[in-house]
């Protein structure tokens, strides 16, 4: 969403609306629902913010709680990664 790049799906995040219009974090990828797809990077997921490219793919708003989320889980995976280094 926010950088362009293709990737695969394993290295991506998915942001999902379910069908009851709740938007979540879907880490497996199983939740049903329109979803799209950000990768590691909190700096992408800046970029998407503020274009609201997930507000016009999720046709609905989002509110700041689900990018504080979002934002701590990529921080959290980061970590990760850098340690697994």
């Amino acid at each position: 969403m926010g950088c362009g790049e293709r990737k695969p799906k394993k290295e991506l995040v998915r942001i999902v609306r379910t069908p009851e219009g709740e938007i979540l974090l879907d880490t497996k990828g199983k939740v049903s629902g329109r979803g799209v797809y950000i990768c590691h990077s909190t700096a992408c997921l800046a970029k998407a913010r503020k274009a609201k490219k997930f507000e016009r793919s999720l046709e609905t708003a989002i509110p700041d709680e689900v990018y504080e989320t979002i934002a701590a889980h990529l921080a959290d995976s980061l970590e990760g990664r850098q340690s697994e280094d």
